[in-house]
């Protein structure tokens, strides 16, 4: 069973960056494909970043591509999100996801398997 722990985040100025870390308790870690979503206030949940278990596939949401980026460490069963260029729009509470499921068309829908609790990105103007 995979457990997800997300921590990293804070309080960061426009323009910043920030490092965003998802720890799994868990034994099978490197068989999920894991990811980042976001919801901000007053906002739906939204997709942020995917990567597949072997780390050969990683999808973007528009709003972060080139400024995010996903990577994961299968010996550390840990996943993280490098976030650079900061902006205030990207202030949400940030959630870690797992699925056994890759599929760029599961991963958008949301509906995954394994969800951790969250961290608070705040970017101040």
């Amino acid at each position: 069973q995979v457990q997800l722990v997300e921590s990293g985040g804070g309080l960061v100025q426009a323009g910043g960056s920030l490092t965003l870390s998802c720890a799994d308790s868990g034994r099978t870690f490197s068989t999920y494909a894991m990811g980042w979503f976001r919801q901000a206030p007053g906002k739906e949940r939204e997709f942020v970043a995917t990567i597949s278990w072997s780390a050969v596939n990683a999808y973007y949401a528009d709003s972060v591509k080139g400024r995010f980026t996903i990577s994961r460490a299968n010996g550390k069963n840990t996943v993280y999100l490098q976030m650079n260029s900061l902006k205030p729009e990207d202030t949400a509470v940030y959630y870690c996801a797992a699925d056994v499921d890759s599929r760029w068309s599961k991963w958008i829908t949301g509906t995954l398997e394994l969800w951790g609790q969250g961290t608070l990105v705040t970017v101040s103007c």
